[in-house]
């Protein structure tokens, strides 16, 4: 049988070495055995039928309807456990926000004491004041912030902010940027080759004056951005992006491309968004822009912050801030915004990643992962990219570069996805997606990752065989 476009026999090894992470570019020559599944999912089968009678489709996030459809019941450290009782190491982990792992017992006993004395009141909390003040003291671009309840909120608020300020309408966005399901931004993301250089909608019912208000263009390609701020000179409020593309793997924004944009948008008056949902609190307390020494006008933020626990927040500059108080001529609202539970998780999370021990250990173990997965690529001839920074990583099944989500279409997304689900079966969860990031938490321990490393062996190995992957075969 032919290899597929990311397979390809009898090939030498090639390495390169990505700013921030580790890229190995492998070959493949096919050994080994098949796979068997030992895994049981009837109660979980069972409970989704139920839930497909009471919820669309069964889930509340469409984002997390992906083969085998599991019911989750219990999660501890860097495990979690489905209705059926299977164990799992987990790298999922929710899409990210639990950096110290799941249950973290700080986090929870400082939210069981706030429930003791405080609930929803609806007013300002100390604690919210020090959360605040913790996050402006960490991100030297933050001068003030509003905490909301999600990511999609944040960056709502930030592109209105942003419209606000400049009188204009038109923003730019990136191919592969995931920034919410709001009409400006809920397109481009994950875009089939077809659809290339078109919009590219996740959802309909858009509005299509805010699709045409929007300028989708290739990640770290500061000329185009260039060209489309001369053809609409005047016209563009914002520049929104994520300094690494985490919602497609791991694409990492370079320093020359996120200087550009800084100076691009100084001189043209545009406001500049850092989307740091993800990257913001697991790289650093200072997020990526802390790293790259780039600092936007505004950044959002969400997931890790509050270790699992629901929150967003906006911050930015205080001229910019200020037109979110009363009398300021925008509206920033929301009943459960600043809820005292989600501050206090916030809290006691900062404190933890305020320690000193957080950060070492998760890249410690990235860089484990990253270059136990090349040595296995390597050893048995599969061609591949690890990409990844700090504790996010994602091996895709092609050749280098990884520059912008152009690249990514040469992922072959068949072993990709059968990889993954390969490794549900024995015991390691990786969201199985094509093109999904993988998180470790602090709660990983180097033999997790090890058992992982193995366990990624030896379904690779199965794969190289297996009629389940017959495509891949010579």
């Amino acid at each position: 049988m032919a290899f597929s476009s990311s397979l390809e026999p009898n090939c030498s090894k090639n390495c390169a070495i990505h700013e921030g992470g580790t890229l190995e570019m492998l070959k493949f020559q096919p050994v080994g055995v098949g796979i068997q599944t030992i895994m049981s999912y009837d109660k979980s089968k069972k409970i989704m039928e139920e839930a497909r009678k009471y919820i669309p489709g069964g889930y509340s996030s469409v984002t997390r309807a992906f083969e085998p459809r599991l019911v989750w019941s219990r999660a501890k450290g860097s495990r979690i456990w489905d209705a059926d009782g299977n164990e799992y190491i987990d790298y999922h982990a929710a899409y990210g926000p639990p950096i110290l792992g799941h249950n973290n017992e700080k986090v929870n006993r400082s939210v069981k004491e706030t429930m003791e004395r405080i609930d929803l009141v609806g007013g300002t909390t100390e604690m919210e004041v020090e959360a605040a003040e913790k996050i402006t003291h960490h991100l030297p671009s933050v001068e003030q912030v509003g905490f909301c309840n999600s990511g999609t909120e944040a960056t709502y608020h930030a592109l209105r902010l942003a419209r606000a300020s400049t009188g204009r309408s038109k923003i730019i966005k990136f191919q592969g940027c995931y920034h919410g399901w709001h009409d400006s931004v809920v397109m481009n993301v994950a875009t089939p080759k077809e659809k290339m250089g078109k919009y590219d909608p996740l959802t309909a019912g858009l509005i299509p004056h805010a699709m045409e208000n929007t300028i989708v263009l290739p990640f770290n390609n500061l000329e185009q951005v260039e060209t489309a701020v001369a053809a609409n000179k005047g016209d563009v409020a914002a520049v929104i992006l994520e300094p690494i593309m985490h919602n497609v793997g791991c694409v990492i924004g370079k320093n020359d491309f996120l200087r550009g944009l800084r100076e691009i948008a100084d001189r043209e008056g545009i406001v500049l968004i850092f989307d740091e949902i993800i990257t913001g609190f697991r790289h650093g307390l200072g997020g990526y822009q802390g790293i790259s020494g780039v600092h936007p006008d505004l950044t959002t933020f969400g997931k890790a912050m509050a270790n699992g626990y629901p929150i967003g927040a906006l911050g930015g500059r205080a001229d910019l801030m200020k037109k979110f108080a009363p009398g300021g001529g925008l509206f920033f609202s929301g009943t459960f915004n600043a809820h005292p539970f989600s501050i206090s998780a916030c809290l006691a999370t900062m404190r933890e990643l305020e320690s000193g021990w957080v950060y070492p250990h998760l890249f410690k173990l990235g860089k484990i992962m990253t270059e136990g997965m090349s040595d296995i690529c390597n050893e048995l001839g599969i061609r591949a990219v690890t990409s990844s920074f700090g504790s996010v990583f994602t091996t895709y099944f092609m050749e280098p570069p990884v520059n912008d989500y152009g690249d990514l279409l040469r992922n072959d997304q068949e072993l990709f996805v059968q990889y993954r689900k390969r490794l549900i079966e024995k015991g390691i969860f990786m969201t199985p997606y094509n093109l999904r990031r993988s998180h470790i938490s602090a709660a990983h321990s180097e033999r997790d990752i090890r058992d992982t490393l193995d366990k990624s062996r030896e379904v690779l190995t199965g794969l190289q065989k297996s009629n389940l992957a017959s495509s891949l075969q010579s």
